[in-house]
């Protein structure tokens, strides 16, 4: 579990994976839109981050074609979208990448939503998690699919001293459209 130790307010880093994409032939990896079954979730992932008041301050998003495409899906389902951020190191980036773009955050951002690809996002979930609640961890050593979400949860005065195993991961969902 995370302690309260007076180190500042509780901060919720939202990590999404871009929602199931196409393969098209002859498309560069970068530039691969969505499948059918990912233009499907990525809008009910919006839902499932309004419903679970989960709406972040500030989201960074991959500049990859089906990460950014997933962030306009859901970031539909909302009243009135955060600002968004779009991070061409993020594409491809491991853990320290991820890391190094997450502690740039301002301080004032209290939920901080981050749209990428696995395995740096997952390897992320499960570096920055020194606890889950129920199976949340093991699920996420098992799997992190596509429009899967983690809600980490840590005290922190800014986005800085966000540390490995130093957050909780609060819940995991993976939402699904409707066919």
């Amino acid at each position: 579990m995370i302690a309260r130790t007076g180190a500042g307010p509780l901060r919720r880093l939202v990590v999404l994976r871009h929602a199931k994409s196409a393969w098209p032939e002859g498309v560069a990896d970068h530039e691969r839109p969505l499948g059918a079954r990912g233009r499907r979730d990525a809008p009910e992932a919006g839902r499932v981050l309004a419903e679970s008041d989960l709406l972040p301050d500030l989201a960074l998003c991959s500049t990859a074609v089906r990460a950014r495409h997933t962030w306009e899906l859901a970031s539909a389902q909302w009243g009135t979208p955060p600002p968004v951020r779009l991070d061409p190191e993020l594409y491809g980036a491991d853990v320290p990448e991820l890391l190094a773009a997450v502690r740039e955050t301002p301080p004032e951002v209290v939920t901080l939503l981050l749209i990428g690809h696995n395995p740096g996002l997952e390897e992320l979930v499960l570096t920055l998690a020194g606890d889950g609640l129920d199976d949340s961890l093991d699920e996420v050593r098992v799997k992190f699919p596509t429009s899967a979400i983690a809600v980490l949860a840590w005290h922190g005065t800014s986005w800085r001293g966000l540390e490995p195993g130093t957050a909780l991961l609060t819940s995991l969902m993976v939402p699904r459209g409707r066919t």
